[in-house]
C-alpha cells in the first residue's frame, strides 16, 4: 500500500513536483469548499464531475474540469482522468467525498499507485457482508449477516433467525433496493435485483442511531452522535426522515464506547466515519454498519453551521496528505443540531404542485424545490424538502423537528412520460427571423411562451399557454415557466434561441431540474474573454488575445499581436462593436467603438478584446450536442461586408464532408466543445479556416441566426429546430442528413442611410429558386449602415439549389427583384 504520510507536493516515485490533485465530486449543493481546503494557485486541482454538480466548484481556479455523464460511469471517469493527465501531468492524489465514489476512486489510486485508501483496504467498510465478519471477529456485536445468492440461501437463514428479516445489496447505500420480508410467501414474491450481491440480516425493531465524527487511528477525536426520526428505509417509503442530537451523558458514554470499538476494528487508518447503531429500550447497542466518510443528509452542514467543524475538510486531508484542521474536542456550551428530509407525495419522477411548509417556522436553514420543479431523485440531496435545525437541548430540536414535519408538504404529480410534452420558450425574437423556428416548434411539441409582452404574432402557435415576466429576471422567469408546466403531467423542457436570455434560461433549467446547457457553460460562451481563456488551457486552436481595459493598452496590445488586428466586445451579439483594424490609431478608435457599442438586452462587460486577424475564409458550425457526442449538423460558408467591420450580408450552406479542412474542422469543433463544457442542445460555432488549419472565433450556446438553422433544413433534411426540441426534453434527436443540397441567404442592404418609406419582396419571392423571401424593415424603419446600425437590412432572399452557382444566380435575380425606397434622415 503507498505511503499515506507522503507528503502532497511529492510524486509517489520521489521527486519533487507541484502536486496535482483529481476531485471526483457529484454535489450540486455547496458540501464541499474545495478551494478552502488546499490552495488552487499553489496546487493543481481537477475536477471530474457532472454538468449539474458544477454550481459551486471553484472553476475560475481550477487546473481542469472534465464532465462526464455520472462519476459512476468508471470508463469515463478513466477517460477523464487521462485527459486530466496530459493536460496538468500525473495525479499525486485523488480525492472523493461522496460515499458512491469512494469504489472507484480507492480503484484508480491502486491503478496509479497513489497514496490514499485503496480497494483492499476499503473492503471492511464497504461490503457490508465483510464489514459483519470484521465486526464478529472483533466482538462487536452486530446483526447476524449472511449472502444472500438466491431464494434457498434467504429460507435456510430465516429457518435459524426466524422472521422478518431484511435482505439488502451487500454494496449500497441510502437504502436502495432494502426490502423487508414477513414470510414465505413474501420471499417467494420476491425478485432479485439484476447484477447485485445481496446479504440477509434480521429484522430489528430498534432505534436507530447515528454517530459522526473523526477517527484518529487509535480513538475517537471530535464526534457526536443522534437519533434518527423514522428510518431510512420508512423514507424510501415515502416517511419523513431525520435525526436530533443526543445530549444525555450517560447515553453518550456508552455510545462512544462502542463507537471506538468499531472504528478500530474497520479503520485502518485516520478517516471521518459515519456509524450507524441499533439502540433496544433497554439501551443496548448494536453495530448496523460504518462509513469511511462523512454522513450524508445534512451532517456536513449541521457541523459547520453548528458546531464550526468541517467534516469534509477532514475527509480531504485524509485523502490528499495534508493537514486535518478538526479540533480534539468540541468546545463548552455546544448547541444540539438536528435536521429534517420530507419527501415528495408522489414517487419520483413526479412534478411538484405545491409546496407547502410551516410559517416562521423553526428551522434556521431550508432547501425546498421550485413550484414545477421536476424531482428525479438521485440521493437525500435531491431527495425533497430540507431543514437545519439548532437549539439548547436534544427535546426543544426534536420538538421543532417533528412540528416541520407536521406542517410541510411536498405536493407532486408523477410524471407520465406517455401524455403529450410541453416545451416553453423564454422569448421569442425577431418575427421575420424566428417565425419560422416557432412554427416548426409548435409543429413538433406543445409549446407555451414566457415574454415580457402579451402574444401577438405568436397566438396561432401557444394557444392561452402564456405567462409575462421580465426575461431578465431569472425569479420571475422560473415562476412564469414552473407555472406554464405545473399545468401539465406529461415532460416539460425550456428553451430560447435569444442570445440576451441564454443566461436566465440556463438558470430556470438549473433550478428547475430540466436538461439544458448550465449556467458556466452559458457565461463560458456569452463571455469572448472567457472563451478565448478557456480554449486557450485547453490548447484548442483559437486566437492570441489581450483584454484590454482602454485607448493605450488597445494599441499597445496591438502592437504585440501584430497589426492587423480584431478588435471586439466581450459580451455583444451580431458582430457589433467588431472592428478590423490595421494601424494603432484604428486600434485605438475600435476600442472605443467595442466599449460603447450595444446590443438591446445585453450588458457591456469590462474592457475589451484585442485578438490577431486570422485570415482565410469564415465559417459556421452547426451542432447538435448530447452528453460527450457532438454531432455536426451542417456548415455555412460566411458572407461578410462593409469591412473594416464584420457585417454578416449573407450564408451558404452546402456539402462539406469532402472539403479538404473537413477532418480537421470536426476535430476543433469537438474539442471547443469538450473545453467550454457543453453537453446539451444545439450550439452555433464560428471559425476561419487560416493557413494553418481551423480556428475558433466563437461559439454559442443557441441556435444559429440569420436563418442558417432553415437553411440546414432546406440543405440537408436536418430540423435543428426540432432537435433542439428533442434535446430539451432529454430525448434523442434525429440528426441523419436525408439529402445534400445547396441553400443561402443573402441579405439586402440600402445603398446609403435613410428611413424605408416602400419594401415589395413579392417579384423576389416569384423567381425561381427563391423559397422565401421576406421584407425585415417595414415601412418608417430607420436604416443606418455599419458601423453606426445593426443589421440594418431591408430584405432576407433565401435560394435553394444543387450547387452554389444555381443559389447565386437565383439570388442575383431576386436581388434585383427587390423594390424599395428611402426617405433621407432628419438632420
Amino acid at each position: 500500500m503507498p505511503d499515506p504520510a507522503l507528503p502532497l507536493d511529492q510524486t509517489p516515485s520521489g521527486t519533487d513536483a507541484p502536486g496535482h490533485v483529481i476531485v471526483l465530486h457529484r454535489w450540486s449543493d455547496r458540501y464541499a469548499h474545495y478551494a478552502r481546503y488546499l490552495d488552487h494557485s499553489t496546487h493543481q486541482v481537477s475536477y471530474i464531475t457532472t454538468e449539474r454538480a458544477l454550481t459551486h466548484l471553484p472553476l475560475d481556479a481550477a487546473a481542469g474540469v472534465e464532465l462526464v455523464d455520472s462519476t459512476e460511469n468508471a470508463k469515463a471517469v478513466r477517460e477523464a482522468v487521462d485527459r486530466l493527465t496530459e493536460r496538468c501531468g500525473p495525479p499525486t492524489r485523488i480525492a472523493a467525498l461522496q460515499e458512491t465514489d469512494l469504489d472507484l476512486a480507492s480503484v484508480l489510486r491502486d491503478e496509479l499507485s497513489l497514496p490514499g485508501p485503496g480497494a483492499e483496504e476499503l473492503q471492511p467498510v464497504r461490503d457490508k457482508l465483510l464489514m459483519a465478519r470484521r465486526l464478529a471477529a472483533h466482538a462487536v456485536p452486530a446483526p447476524a449477516t449472511a449472502a444472500a445468492p438466491d431464494h434457498a440461501a434467504v429460507a435456510r437463514f430465516a429457518a435459524e433467525h426466524g422472521w422478518p428479516l431484511l435482505v439488502k445489496p451487500r454494496r449500497g447505500t441510502a437504502s436502495a433496493h432494502v426490502t423487508r420480508l414477513d414470510d414465505p410467501q413474501a420471499l417467494a414474491a420476491y425478485t432479485f435485483p439484476a447484477d447485485t450481491e445481496m446479504i440477509v440480516q434480521p429484522w430489528v425493531p430498534d432505534r436507530i442511531l447515528h454517530v459522526d465524527g473523526v477517527f484518529d487511528g487509535h480513538d475517537l477525536g471530535f464526534w457526536r452522535a443522534s437519533r434518527y426520526v423514522s428510518t431510512c428505509l420508512e423514507f424510501t417509503a415515502g416517511e419523513v426522515l431525520g435525526s436530533v442530537e443526543i445530549d444525555d451523558a450517560t447515553a453518550l458514554d456508552r455510545i462512544g464506547a462502542l463507537s471506538a470499538r468499531a472504528a478500530r476494528a474497520l479503520l485502518g487508518r485516520p478517516s471521518v466515519f459515519h456509524l450507524e447503531l441499533f439502540e433496544s429500550a433497554s439501551g443496548d447497542l448494536t453495530v448496523l454498519e460504518l462509513g469511511a466518510r462523512p454522513g450524508g443528509a445534512e451532517v456536513p452542514f449541521i457541523w459547520r453551521e453548528v458546531h464550526g467543524v468541517d467534516l469534509m475538510a477532514a475527509a480531504f486531508a485524509h485523502q490528499t496528505g495534508t493537514p486535518d484542521p478538526t479540533p480534539a474536542a468540541p468546545g463548552a456550551g455546544g448547541r444540539i443540531g438536528g435536521w429534517l428530509l420530507v419527501p415528495p407525495s408522489a414517487p419520483t419522477p413526479c412534478r411538484v404542485r405545491t409546496v407547502t411548509q410551516p410559517a416562521h417556522g423553526p428551522a434556521y436553514a431550508r432547501s425546498l424545490p421550485h413550484h414545477g420543479q421536476l424531482m428525479t431523485g438521485g440521493g437525500y440531496e435531491h431527495a425533497g424538502a430540507r431543514f437545519r435545525f439548532a437549539g439548547r437541548s436534544s427535546a426543544q430540536v426534536e420538538e421543532d423537528l417533528l412540528r416541520t414535519a407536521r406542517e410541510t408538504a411536498l405536493e407532486c404529480t408523477p410524471l407520465d412520460t406517455q401524455a403529450p410534452a410541453r416545451l416553453v420558450l423564454v422569448g421569442c425574437g425577431n418575427p421575420p427571423y424566428r417565425a419560422y423556428a416557432l412554427a416548426a416548434l409548435a409543429g413538433r411539441v406543445e409549446t407555451a411562451l414566457v415574454q415580457p409582452a402579451p402574444p401577438q404574432w405568436q397566438r396561432p402557435h401557444i394557444g392561452d399557454r402564456f405567462r409575462a415576466a421580465d426575461t431578465s429576471d431569472a425569479d420571475a422567469v422560473t415562476a412564469a415557466v414552473a407555472d406554464l408546466l405545473a399545468t401539465t403531467n406529461g415532460p416539460g423542457a425550456v428553451l430560447t434561441w435569444d442570445e440576451t436570455l441564454l443566461a436566465t434560461t440556463a438558470e430556470v433549467a438549473r433550478r428547475l431540474n430540466l436538461p439544458h446547457l448550465g449556467p458556466s457553460a452559458v457565461r463560458g460562451c456569452r463571455d469572448k474573454l472567457t472563451t478565448r481563456q478557456i480554449l486557450e488551457a485547453a490548447g484548442t486552436p483559437s486566437a492570441r488575445f489581450r483584454h484590454v481595459h482602454d485607448r493605450q493598452e488597445a494599441i499597445t496590445a496591438a502592437g504585440d499581436l501584430g497589426l492587423p488586428v480584431v478588435v471586439k466586445p466581450r459580451g455583444l451579439a451580431g458582430s457589433i462593436g467588431v472592428t478590423l483594424a490595421r494601424t494603432p490609431d484604428e486600434a485605438g478608435r475600435a476600442f472605443d467603438r467595442a466599449t460603447t457599442s450595444a446590443f438591446p438586452g445585453i450588458d457591456r462587460l469590462a474592457g475589451a478584446i484585442v485578438e490577431e486577424y486570422l485570415t482565410g475564409p469564415e465559417i459556421s458550425v452547426d451542432c447538435a450536442v448530447e452528453g460527450d457526442r457532438v454531432h455536426l449538423l451542417n456548415v455555412a460558408r460566411k458572407r461578410l461586408g462593409f469591412s473594416p467591420h464584420f457585417e454578416e450580408v449573407g450564408h451558404l450552406v452546402a456539402p462539406w464532408r469532402e472539403e479538404p479542412w473537413a477532418y480537421d474542422v470536426e476535430f476543433v469543433v469537438k474539442a471547443a466543445h469538450a473545453a467550454l463544457n457543453l453537453r446539451t442542445g444545439i450550439t452555433h460555432s464560428e471559425l476561419r479556416l487560416t493557413p494553418s488549419g481551423p480556428r475558433v472565433v466563437e461559439v454559442n450556446g443557441r441556435l444559429g441566426g440569420d436563418f442558417i438553422p432553415l437553411l440546414g433544413h432546406l440543405a440537408t433534411g436536418v430540423d435543428q429546430v426540432a432537435a433542439a426540441a428533442d434535446l430539451a426534453l432529454g430525448r434523442t434527436p434525429d440528426v441523419s442528413p436525408r439529402q445534400e443540397r445547396c441553400a443561402e441567404v443573402r441579405f439586402v442592404y440600402p445603398a446609403h442611410d435613410g428611413v424605408v418609406s416602400e419594401l415589395e419582396v413579392s417579384a423576389a419571392a416569384a423567381v425561381p429558386g427563391i423559397t422565401h423571401a421576406i421584407a425585415l424593415a417595414p415601412p418608417g424603419t430607420t436604416l443606418r449602415l455599419p458601423p453606426h446600425g445593426i443589421v440594418p437590412r431591408l430584405a432576407a432572399l433565401i435560394a435553394t439549389g444543387d450547387t452554389p452557382e444555381e443559389c447565386g444566380t437565383a439570388l442575383d435575380a431576386a436581388e434585383r427583384a427587390v423594390r424599395h425606397r428611402l426617405a433621407p434622415l432628419h438632420p
